[in-house]
């Protein structure tokens, strides 16, 4: 067995698996699970209805990795839309993935050298655990930079030391932030394309989120449409991971993308093309539709405001929490230890969330996690209305 394996920390939900196995929850009222970020609004039909005619015909031959012309040149030219982007070469720059989890860690194989002494790869903290398996396995170490609740949950990467810096070969940023919602500006996208410059590091942004935001006139700001700002033509070591799962509600397609700079497209091509990672002609054709429409999205961007807006300032009296910039959760301060309020309110409410400490790993001394809870508003307006009124009684019990 890889003994690299053995690095590996057991995943956020076997941990929550694990911390609420004693838990029994109030059979008196329904379970209502807002722990998992899946999306629950419905797929819609013009996916579904893509997928079907395709049917056998997209399913008949070995697809290639590089994919299907039309499937990239479609993303590329949404990519150009969203980021107002001048070009972005559909041969060249643009690869499409199995879901944006699976590139994220595939991503990590490609370019980091763990035989080189010191191999680190810096993430923001909390974080997706992906980030950290794939730095574990391609032999690296992880550097953690903590979200600062004083300067509204931004990372403060001008605390990382130089020699953290020196011998750093990849660094995950997501934006719009899992679990805080926030968004990364320009000026901090043109301190971490210097750090870049100067450094040698490659940059993976994770924009899995991209596309649940709260105010139709100002989208977040991506990494490719930063780079583009600030005159960065090829966008040097930056890659973008984006999916289809969030913006369309479609997990379960496992479609998304990564696009960037054309040698690093070019590498992680030629790792994938051995890894064994193509995507159907059925699934190919299902995301061009989703991926050529624009509706859709809007209207599913406006059922979670329309959550939000409403539940966010009601969960605010009972548990400090803002609203997000973007991304579908409310990422609350607890009343007390967050497991323990956590394991409360499955057993009070049935209602199960996610302890912020189970997303973190400690740093610099504390566990930025600590003392909170992520809620996924992914179920419908009445579910998430009644998770939050349990959990405002839940937390008001406590006082």
């Amino acid at each position: 067995m890889n003994p690299l394996l053995r690095r590996l920390q057991p995943y956020p939900f076997e941990r929550l698996r694990t911390m609420m196995a004693g838990v029994t929850p109030n059979a008196a009222k329904a379970p209502i699970n807002l722990a998992i970020g899946e999306p629950k609004h419905p797929t819609p039909p013009l996916i579904i209805e893509a997928l079907a005619r395709a049917g056998v015909d997209g399913l008949a031959n070995y697809p290639t990795t590089a994919g299907s012309p039309a499937l990239r040149e479609a993303i590329a030219r949404w990519l150009c839309r969203r980021h107002a982007l001048d070009a972005l070469d559909a041969d060249g720059e643009v690869l499409p993935v199995l879901g944006s989890r699976e590139a994220l860690f595939a991503f990590g194989q490609a370019v980091i050298d763990g035989s080189r002494p010191g191999a680190t790869v810096v993430v923001p903290n909390p974080f997706y655990q992906i980030y950290e398996g794939a730095a574990l396995l391609a032999g690296a170490q992880i550097h953690c930079v903590n979200a600062d609740p004083d300067a509204d949950f931004a990372h403060r990467f001008d605390r990382v030391p130089r020699s953290v810096w020196a011998r750093t070969q990849l660094l995950y940023v997501c934006s719009p932030d899992n679990p805080t919602g926030r968004v990364m500006p320009l000026d901090e996208w043109r301190e971490l394309f210097a750090l870049s410059d100067r450094y040698g590091f490659v940059i993976a942004a994770d924009e899995c989120y991209s596309e649940i935001h709260f105010d139709e006139a100002k989208p977040p700001l991506g990494a490719l449409g930063a780079a583009r700002a600030l005159g960065r033509g090829g966008y040097p070591r930056l890659v973008v991971f984006g999916s289809l799962s969030k913006r369309s509600n479609a997990p379960g397609l496992r479609s998304g993308y990564v696009a960037g700079e054309r040698a690093l497209i070019g590498a992680f091509l030629q790792y994938r093309t051995y890894h064994g990672s193509a995507m159907s002609g059925a699934v190919a054709a299902a995301s061009i539709a989703a991926w050529n429409d624009e509706a859709h999205v809007v209207r599913n961007r406006a059922e979670y405001a329309a959550k939000f807006t409403t539940l966010a300032p009601r969960l605010a009296e009972a548990l400090p929490c803002a609203m997000p910039e973007a991304a579908f959760y409310l990422w609350a301060s607890t009343p007390d230890d967050d497991a323990s309020f956590a394991r409360r309110l499955l057993a009070e409410e049935n209602v199960a969330v996610l302890p912020g400490s189970l997303l973190a790993r400690e740093a610099e001394g504390v566990n930025p996690g600590a003392g909170r809870i992520r809620i996924a508003l992914v179920p419908d307006r009445a579910q998430c209305a009644e998770a939050i009124e349990r959990i405002v009684a839940c937390a008001r019990r406590q006082d």
